[in-house]
């Protein structure tokens, strides 16, 4: 079991925290973004993700190449301990977490849109910073407010134990930090945060512990 992985991806902390939290071992293979014009982009990569993006999984059935694709996989050849809750409504709600992060979030706020706003549209680094801050802002706010009014809501994103949002939410808050947003303002983010990181799924998978982190 492979995954194409860098440290600081968002997509692939998600997998690696959904493979830590259910005792799955793997191999890490570091794909770095920005080393060597971008080792995402060369032939030997496309040949596995034919998009160029990280992360990449691969086990001795099939290659996969989104991380929600990966992380439902993995609930499925492996239930235990679930990510996803046991009832409809609930498993409905515990997406549309995720998606509010992996949809409405991240794919305006990552490297290859950044660059390309820096790179061929002529935006400052500073406006590109204040174009991610915007658009982090604006889903912070949204999700908070979809965290607050969720009716199964309880230590984590839904419920008692971690699911598939929370492994999208630690990421996402992650690189919100990065670019100096203060999570506080979001106060049910933040306690589901804190309360996140501090387990050793979590932990194992932040990008300071890679092998290939700087």
């Amino acid at each position: 079991m492979k995954l194409y992985t860098y440290f600081r991806s968002s997509a692939a902390y998600r997998v690696r925290i959904a493979l830590n939290l259910k005792g799955m071992f793997y191999d890490a293979v570091p794909v770095h973004l920005l080393k060597d014009g971008g080792q995402h982009l060369q032939d030997d990569y496309r040949k596995i993700n034919p998009s160029g993006l990280v992360p990449s999984f691969q086990d001795d059935r099939i290659t996969l190449t989104q991380s929600m694709a990966i992380i439902e996989y993995l609930e499925e050849i492996h239930p235990e301990p679930p990510l996803l809750p046991k009832d409809a409504p609930g498993r409905g709600r515990v997406r549309e977490l995720a998606q509010i992060i992996g949809c409405d979030i991240h794919p305006i706020n990552n490297l290859r849109v950044l660059n390309y706003l820096v790179k061929h549209m002529g935006l400052s680094d500073q406006a590109k910073t204040e174009w991610y801050r915007h658009w982090i802002i604006e889903g912070f706010q949204s999700l908070e407010a979809h965290l607050a009014r969720d009716p199964g809501a309880g230590p984590f994103c839904h419920g008692d134990h971690p699911t598939i949002a929370d492994c999208y939410l630690v990421p996402q808050v992650f690189n919100a930090q990065r670019f100096n947003i203060d999570v506080s303002a979001y106060p049910n983010i933040d306690r589901i945060n804190s309360l996140c990181v501090e387990l050793p799924a979590f932990r194992a998978a932040h990008p300071s512990h890679q092998t290939d982190t700087e």
